[in-house]
């Protein structure tokens, strides 16, 4: 076909930009193969619809343009289906696949290898496509299978399903079936701006088609990120048709519908079951929810010659995989308190088989989460897990809610060392303030403790924090000043001399700044610069342990939130005898002289440290120059006016010169913060 150019003035040749547009239409979602970019491709939707509002009277109803735009509907008109849409017998292990194919054999009276075509199958809502002459004149849902509800409006909007056949060859009357599903990240989209705005999250993809689907406003479905998948044909008239299934599938992929990517057809029943575990094995990784794999006879002769029951055909079958949703009771609710402080609760289930696995907790997340499902402990709920994906609740059947289901209440208190347990505004998530002393978090705090910005004990890393923690030598942080030669030697990838190391390096960190140790306390929202604000602003620790909220809040950069987790971090007596314990081992520090930041003697004047330090590590220059009112930037511009250049010095040396700034190496550093009273 002729191709329109993209540059140039388009021809009031409106039937000819339609098949331009359905062209592309076809390879982008026929054949997953665009050649043109979105961009153009919203051009030419953009042309034809000022043509057609030039010339209303030539507006069809096939027009691309035409796939929204219908009046809401006050109710679904019936539908009676030309031959009934049946469902499938279902098979749930190999034996039930085997004794299919063996009736299947049997039946035909050949003990020959049946050749089956084989499909993921979606899990999504069955519809019914009818074409006239090529053109979508019906859409329709499976219904009872002999009636359905017309849904013409709403299938026009799937811009998957072609509103006239791309190609030659199809029969006059043909009706396709096919799926209509969501894939998963359209999906996750869906739910997460419903989250937003606070409209009813949906369970799953497939509610989420169906709710789509049955809207009574195509518009609302217009909006919705459907896809329309075929997968065979029903009534038939006016033209022959492939004799293989497969090849009925290539047909439709060809008239313009898209049709799955893992398809294959299998030589035999055991090529069949192979075909069941490979896609078993990728099904969570795949856009796309599937309950099975059907399997169909290939050959529609042969097809014909099985027939059909009352409600199934002879000739196909659904494996399903196990079930990743299923109902069970909520028994109870239990609280765990992670690494983090964070106080999760957990659902205690009556056991349940699903996802391939047995099932008896599953996580609530939060308390907004439990709002929002309106959930009680002992109701009927729906489990859904896919994979390795924690199992969740994602429902509540309300209507089997008994008298006895009573509310959940979050714990006050931490479950596991009573401190109080906190929630700020604005946070779904509540914590436990017990951060130094509580066992859920020991190991985290004692990791950040000794981290290299905080108290910098080299040698004493995460896995190694672990295993003291796991072996019972480490409960609280003092523990650590307490450790022996042999009690480290003793560890897993230990030796004697790395050993000694980690000794002589505890002992080094017990001389630090109050800065880094207000930082190694690990107090929620208190960072390396907020430590350092606390520090100069109080000058002692016992300063800063004694003031009330109101005066944390007059500390540059401390706002409401953070002066209340400090505020209630020190009224807990618990961590308060941790600090004691540690400076009972020796930790120490100096204080600070208490100095308005504008009499700080480097106070307005800006540095940018680059190159290696040596004698000093470049976090310590930085603490030590901002100690003294300098601000440290990160980049080289003409509000610099000292740049530090160690060895290796590169870019921002360079900018330093060609904008004439004053540079400095380390000893002209040194020297500065020896002469401002900076020991290093």
């Amino acid at each position: 076909m002729s191709t329109l150019s993209l540059f140039d003035d388009f021809p009031p040749d409106i039937e000819q930009l339609r098949q331009e547009i359905n062209y592309h239409s076809y390879r982008y979602y026929a054949l997953d193969d665009p050649q043109i970019t979105d961009a153009d491709y919203d051009r030419l939707m953009q042309r034809l619809r000022e043509l057609e509002a030039q010339y209303p009277a030539s507006i069809t109803p096939d027009s691309p343009t035409q796939r929204v735009g219908a009046a809401p509907l006050s109710a679904f008109q019936t539908v009676v289906h030309e031959m009934p849409m049946l469902s499938l017998d279902n098979a749930f292990s190999d034996e039930d696949l085997l004794a299919f194919n063996q009736r299947v054999q049997d039946r035909l009276k050949s003990a020959e290898d049946i050749e089956y075509a084989c499909e993921v199958k979606l899990d999504g809502i069955a519809v019914s496509l009818l074409y006239q002459n090529g053109l979508l004149v019906r859409g329709a849902t499976r219904g009872d299978g002999t009636n359905g509800e017309d849904i013409t409006q709403n299938v026009r909007t799937i811009k998957s399903i072609p509103l006239r056949l791309h190609g030659e060859g199809f029969p006059s009357v043909l009706e396709v079936r096919g799926e209509i599903y969501m894939p998963k990240a359209g999906f996750n989209a869906l739910n997460e701006n419903a989250r937003i705005t606070g409209e009813k999250l949906f369970v799953n993809p497939r509610n989420a088609a169906a709710g789509s689907l049955r809207q009574l406003d195509p518009r609302i479905t217009a909006n919705r990120p459907l896809e329309m998948c075929a997968y065979s044909v029903g009534w038939v008239d006016g033209g022959e048709l492939p004799s293989t299934h497969s090849n009925v599938l290539a047909a439709l992929k060809s008239w313009g519908f898209l049709t799955n990517r893992e398809t294959q057809v299998a030589k035999n029943i055991h090529e069949a079951i192979a075909f069941y575990r490979r896609i078993g094995e990728k099904r969570d990784a795949l856009a796309y929810d599937i309950d099975g794999i059907v399997f169909k006879v290939n050959s529609r002769k042969l097809q014909d010659s099985l027939g059909f029951i009352s409600r199934a055909p002879r000739w196909a079958i659904a494996y399903k995989f196990p079930a990743q949703e299923e109902s069970t009771l909520l028994l109870d609710v239990e609280f765990q308190v992670g690494r983090t402080g964070a106080v999760t609760p957990v659902a205690r289930l009556q056991p349940v088989f699903v996802g391939g696995v047995t099932v008896s907790n599953a996580t609530l997340h939060n308390r907004d989460e439990i709002n929002r499902l309106g959930i009680k402990i002992g109701d009927t709920v729906i489990i859904r897990r896919a994979g390795d994906v924690i199992p969740q609740i994602v429902q509540v059947v309300e209507s089997r809610r008994t008298p006895g289901a009573r509310d959940i209440v979050f714990p006050d208190s931490c479950p596991v060392c009573g401190s109080p347990v906190e929630t700020v505004a604005d946070e779904a998530v509540a914590r436990c303030s017990g951060g130094l002393v509580c066992a859920a978090q020991r190991k985290e705090a004692i990791k950040h403790y000794a981290s290299r910005k905080a108290m910098n004990i080299e040698g004493l890393g995460d896995k190694l924090v672990e295993q003291l923690v796991d072996s019972g030598r480490v409960n609280t942080l003092a523990d650590i000043y307490s450790l022996t030669r042999e009690q480290l030697s003793a560890m897993e990838r230990m030796g004697e001399k790395s050993a000694d190391n980690i000794i002589n390096a505890l002992e080094i960190s017990k001389k630090t700044t109050l800065a880094k140790f207000i930082y190694a306390l690990g107090i929620r929202e208190v960072g390396e610069a907020t430590a350092r604000n606390f520090a100069n602003y109080f000058g002692s620790f016992e300063a800063l342990a004694a003031a009330d909220q109101e005066t944390l809040q007059k500390v540059p950069d401390v706002g409401p939130v953070v002066a209340h987790f400090v505020a209630e971090f020190f009224a807990q007596e618990s961590n308060i005898a941790a600090v004691s314990a540690l400076r009972n081992h020796g930790v120490h520090w100096d204080n600070i002289e208490v100095v308005s930041p504008e009499e700080l003697p480097l106070a307005g004047l800006t540095y940018v440290l680059t190159g290696t330090l040596e004698a000093l590590s470049r976090d310590d220059a930085k603490a030590h120059l901002l100690a003294l009112g300098a601000k440290v930037a990160g980049s080289v511009s003409a509000k610099t006016d000292y740049v530090v250049a160690g060895p290796g010095a590169g870019s921002k040396l360079a900018k330093a010169e060609e904008l004439g700034l004053k540079v400095m190496d380390e000893a002209g550093l040194l020297a500065l913060l020896q002469q401002h009273g900076r020991s290093v």
